[in-house]
């Protein structure tokens, strides 16, 4: 059940997103929770082997690479898909960046909802 209530905020997380910022663009719900859902996979499957290939430039920043790490994820899961676009990669980065502080509170809020799930 969590599971799910956090894919559909998600989802409106994106779409917060695409109405807040100009260079992210969604073109429905249903666009949104298909997105949301292939950024989910790629952060499942991709970021941390990406975060180890580059630990030494991410080392060297003081985590701030990381950042990057999630624009490139964004910006990919954007161009698998036709109906989710960013513009560039600065796009992708002020996107991700507004992503991930709905993604904070979204967890956050969950957490205090289902606390031992």
């Amino acid at each position: 059940m969590k599971l799910l209530i956090k894919w559909l905020l998600s989802a409106t997380a994106l779409l917060a997103v695409a109405h807040l910022y100009s260079g992210v663009e969604l073109q429905s719900f249903t666009a949104a929770l298909l997105a949301a859902f292939v950024i989910g996979l790629f952060n499942i499957f991709l970021r941390p082997i990406l975060v180890l290939l580059t630990l030494p430039v991410t080392l060297l920043t003081l985590g701030l690479f990381l950042f990057v790490i999630n624009a490139l994820l964004f910006w990919a899961a954007a161009s698998v898909l036709d109906d989710f676009q960013v513009r560039d990669f600065a796009a992708a980065l002020l996107g991700s960046l507004l992503y991930s502080m709905f993604s904070l509170v979204i967890d956050s809020a969950l957490e205090r909802l289902f606390p031992q799930q």
